[in-house]
Parts: structure tokens; sequence; C-alpha cells
């Protein structure tokens, strides 16, 4: 079976976006399946056409001279049309039994323009709420002209589309309230490939006194610094817990448009000698620093996005066999049951994250077990594996039904 994944970014950017893909392609690899990677003009802005790397190839399509438009409408428009362009001549020349668009709806939009004329069937996966994430970017208020013209752009996308996927249960919701028919939906939640993420704690002395993470409790967030990440939080609440006699540090690994901020709070409260920040770190590396953290802490603020969508990190996390303190929105409720296999505190609170963490370090005899718990429940309802399982029926069916129409 030969799909055709049409993806907003990749590799060689480093999201959880990127994760989730590499994760899915893996394993439809593995299962004999043949992806076929297709990004849009939102990648980048140059002129390769194709890209190899870490093994796989990459179709780009490079944006329209004219994408520049003082107009963000016009800009979409060109975007999709190229990308409706390019979808179209990579399905004459691979001949795709199946188009798979994932999230935006400016990647859905152009996948049925050009796939259904042709008779191949479109599954549009959701990752995010478009509208919702442009609130969080504080690009879009809700309620807008621009907020409902890209949450009817969704809706028109997920009512065309073929087959619906959503990473959680969260957005299935969300997405069965526009009146999409729940036989058309399809949960394929977040997860990890164990390969990547032993339980074995590997810890590199070396790095670990580069960065000066010995003799301390390490607290640790890796991921993408957005605004909704709530990362700000945390720094608000390290003083409070240092104040209390915990000895800590916070590493920060990653980047994104909130990492100035961040590093001006550090700064502002007196910090640099106990959070530190290493940047992007390349995906094959990363382990490395999962090793040099006891205690994960996802601190995500609470807003309809964050309670809708189920992130990925924390995830890896609890892989590692490692407690993770994360904000009790709805997206971490889905995945972290307080004190079994992970710990909750109130979202937007400092002084409730000061507390949680406080409480985290004074019970390190709960550790082990938390984290045990933590990644039974990852080996049982959150690999690739089982994730992927649950495509084959959707994909088999479109095809049958193709197949069906063609005869």
């Amino acid at each position: 079976m030969r799909i055709l994944h049409v993806l907003d970014h990749s590799l060689p950017l480093q999201s959880g976006y990127v994760s989730r893909t590499l994760g899915i392609v893996n394993e439809q690899r593995a299962r004999k399946w043949d992806p076929v990677l297709m990004t849009t003009p939102r990648q980048n802005r140059g002129e390769v056409g194709v890209e190899e790397i870490s093994g796989w190839r990459f179709h780009r399509t490079p944006a329209p001279n004219d994408v520049l438009s003082r107009a963000p409408v016009v800009n979409y428009v060109r975007e999709m049309q190229a990308t409706a362009r390019r979808v179209s001549a990579l399905i004459d020349e691979v001949r795709p039994d199946i188009v798979h668009a994932h999230s935006p709806a400016l990647n859905g939009l152009p996948a049925l323009w050009a796939a259904h004329p042709k008779g191949i069937p479109v599954v549009y996966e959701v990752r995010a709420l478009w509208e919702e994430a442009g609130v969080e970017a504080g690009t879009v208020k809700p309620g807008s002209l621009r907020y409902r013209a890209s949450r009817s752009l969704e809706s028109y996308v997920l009512h065309h589309a073929d087959a619906v996927a959503v990473l959680c249960e969260g957005v299935r919701r969300d997405v069965t309230s526009r009146g999409v028919s729940e036989g058309k939906i399809v949960v394929i939640p977040n997860a990890v490939d164990l390969t990547n993420f032993s339980a074995e704690r590997r810890r590199d002395a070396a790095l670990a006194e580069k960065l000066g993470l010995n003799g301390t409790t390490v607290l640790g967030f890796i991921g993408s610094f957005y605004e909704y990440e709530g990362l700000d939080v945390l720094l608000h609440a390290l003083p409070k817990a240092l104040a209390r006699g915990a000895d800590l540090k916070l590493l920060l690994v990653g980047g994104g448009p909130h990492e100035a901020e961040l590093k001006r709070l550090v700064a502002a409260g007196g910090l640099e000698r106990v959070v530190v920040f290493t940047g992007r770190v390349p995906f094959a590396e990363v382990e490395k620093y999962y090793d040099l953290v006891d205690v994960f802490v996802y601190p995500r603020r609470k807003s309809r996005l964050t309670d809708l969508v189920t992130p990925i990190k924390p995830i890896e996390a609890m892989a590692k066999e490692r407690v993770v303190l994360a904000s009790d929105c709805g997206g971490h409720r889905e995945i972290v049951t307080h004190g079994i296999n992970g710990l909750l505190f109130a979202a937007d609170d400092a002084m409730a994250l000061a507390d949680g963490i406080v409480t985290a370090v004074e019970k390190r005899e709960t550790w082990p077990v938390i984290g045990r718990n933590a990644r039974d429940y990852v080996i049982r309802e959150r690999t690739w594996t089982a994730s992927v399982n649950r495509y084959e029926p959707v994909y088999e069916r479109l095809t049958a039904g193709r197949a069906a129409k063609v005869a």
C-alpha cells in the first residue's frame, strides 16, 4: 500500500509535529507499506525539489514567487495552489493508494482539490486546531473574522475528507461537534518508538559536568518554547521551590518563539545559576538529555487548545520511566493519572507548581514506582505499533471502496 503524506513541515526541523510524523511513517515502513513524504511551501522558501534526510526522501514544494503579499489570505491561496499542483504531480508520478494530509487545512484542502478528481481517497489528520493554535500564538483573536474563517475552512475539509484521523479524545469531541459522522473518525494517539527511549538511564557524566548539573536534583523540559507551554509559570515557581530548601537546577532543551522572553525572565529573577538553556539538539542526541533529568515538568497553560490536544513530549518522558509533573489541562489528563503514572498540579498557578516540585523532591522514594507505571502505560497504550494498527482498517476500507468504484 502506497500512502502519499502531505505535511506542513518535516526534518531537518524539530517539533512534536515532526516526531509524530517520523513515528507514523517508520512504523508504516516496518509493515512494508510505502509512505511517500511531501511538504508544503510552509517548510521553507527554498527551491529544492527533493531532499534526502535520515533515510527519508522528502518531496518539497517551493513557495510561489508572489507568496509574500501583504494580504495573508493571498499568501494562503497561493500556497494552497502550489501545494495542490505538487500533490497532483506526485499522484501521477508515484500512484498512491491514499493521500494522507496532515493538518492544517492549508494542506487538507489542496489534497482534496488534487486527489478527488483523480479518484484517490483522502485521509485528513487533525493534529491541532488551526484557529485555536492561532489564538495561542497571538495572531488570531477568538471569535474574530479570521478565527471564524479558519474554523470554517477546517470544518469544510473535515466534512469532505473520506476519513478523519485525530490524535486524542478531546479533538474527536470537537470534530463530532461540527457534525462530522463518528463513523469516519479514528483516534490515532500520540505515541513513541520505544527503541529511541530506553528505560535504562545512561547518564553522560561529561555532559552533566559541562552543563553544571552534578550533585543536584534536575528538573527538565524538552520541547518547543511556545507561550502556551507555560514555561514562564515554571520560572516563577522555581524561586518559590528554592526558597523552601529544594536543591534544584532546571534544564531547558529546545527553542522557539518564547525563548527570548524566558531568558529575560531568568535574568530578571537572578536565576542564571540554576537555569540551563541548551538550545535545540539533534534528535539522535536528545536521549542523552532525557537521561540527565530527574523530574520532567510540563506546565502547559489551560486553554481551549491545551484542553483538547494531547502533547507528545510528556509521553516520551514517561517512556523513559521518569516522573512527569504536568499541569491539569485536559490534554495532560488524558495521559497522566495523578499519583499513579505521574503528578498533576493546577494549571497557571506558580504556587501550586512550586508545591508540586517540593512534594515530588521530598517523596523521592515514590519515583521508581511512578516511573515504572508510566512506562507500563506507554508500552500498553502509546507505542507507534499500537497507534498505526488503527490506520489499517481505515486504509483498507477506502482502498476497497476505490476498487469497487473502478470495477
